[in-house]
């Protein structure tokens, strides 16, 4: 595998200069450009852990999908394509169906402190997520700005204007959207430029920050506010066996960066909502906003919908209801999250 890995990293083009005696390098992998957001984040954390303990950590980074896939990434980072990489367990094939499910458990919470809060409470509580994260080693929690629904050609003014429209959405979305007459779709968020570009799509659920970052408001008119929740998944992971060959030191250098990358991803991914708005209005992009009315109902469905995807999850041997559970009772009234609820 070290060979696959020395073999792919020379078609990229990248030299291996060995590191410094002492130095431990690490190769990170992400589908992202190095602008994008995400990379930002990530940037601001290699440079964290190689600040640390005098350099005994070098980091190097593989950007715009050139070592790692949005759909693969868990099992190329298990597999040790990478030693690091950016892992999107909503877009596995297989494998991860609680990891995708619980992203809709989120009602009623709107930071994205809050949100990673939620899930480190429900990692603790639920084994099968433990089961799902098997030969990973998670190292950043990641949660995301409130999103809405950005369309290409037809402003959505109310909940009835969703039909017929093909629209790229997260799973826990993907039977809402049904219920309300559009016909959703999935895809990692890489592909859906393209697909909004060529007329594939006529929307994609997604925040503001992607009009910048994903160059959405290049090929999308309009954005309807609508309050849709936002779940938190792993975003960062190193594949176990890569964990524990390395020295202790490394491990805890490692260790401390959570906290770190974690913010560095709240603190870009917010900057770029005040960047991706300025760029939507630049182009001349419409906004609304739904009635009240339809903004119950969708709530009302989406609630509906949680509890059904919960026990839909029995099929897979997994105890969804009882993780559904866990986050209703540990989400407090003000939209904070008190784990000890749970109990």
């Amino acid at each position: 595998m070290r060979c696959l890995l020395a073999v792919l990293l020379l078609i990229t083009g990248c030299s291996r200069a060995l590191p410094p005696d002492g130095v431990v390098e690490l190769i990170y992998a992400s589908p992202y450009s190095p602008g994008h957001p995400f990379s930002q984040a990530d940037q601001d954390w290699i440079k964290y852990v190689e600040s640390q303990d005098n350099g005994r950590v070098r980091i190097r980074a593989i950007w715009s999908g050139g070592l790692i896939s949005s759909d693969q990434s868990m099992i190329e980072l298990r597999h040790g394509v990478a030693d690091i990489g950016l892992v999107t367990p909503i877009y596995a094939k297989g494998g991860a169906h609680l990891l995708r499910h619980q992203t809709g458990f989120y009602i009623g919470i709107r930071s994205q402190e809050s949100q990673i809060a939620l899930y480190r409470c429900l990692e603790l509580k639920s084994a099968d997520i433990a089961a799902e994260l098997e030969g990973l080693k998670v190292l950043a929690v990641q949660g995301g700005n409130l999103p809405g629904i950005l369309t290409r050609d037809k402003p959505v003014q109310t909940l009835d204007d969703l039909e017929g429209l093909r629209i790229r959405a997260p799973t826990e979305l993907l039977p809402v959207l049904r219920t309300l007459g559009a016909e959703p779709v999935s895809m990692p968020m890489g592909a859906v430029y393209s697909a909004l570009a060529k007329g594939i799509l006529d929307g994609v659920i997604a925040p503001e920050d992607t009009f910048r970052s994903l160059h959405f408001a290049e090929v999308a008119k309009y954005f309807a506010y609508l309050d849709i929740p936002r779940g938190a998944y792993p975003g960062r992971a190193i594949g176990r066996d890569r964990w524990e060959s390395l020295p202790e030191d490394v491990r805890d250098i490692l260790e401390r960066s959570v906290p770190v990358w974690e913010q560095a991803l709240i603190r870009r991914t917010t900057d770029a909502v005040e960047v991706g708005s300025v760029y939507g209005r630049e182009l001349g992009m419409t906004e609304t906003v739904l009635p009240p009315a339809d903004q119950a109902r969708f709530l009302e469905i989406y609630a509906r919908n949680a509890a059904e995807m919960a026990a839909a999850l029995a099929r897979f041997d997994i105890d969804g209801m009882a993780v559904y559970r866990t986050a209703r009772t540990s989400i407090t009234p003000d939209g904070k999250v008190d784990c000890r609820e749970a109990d």
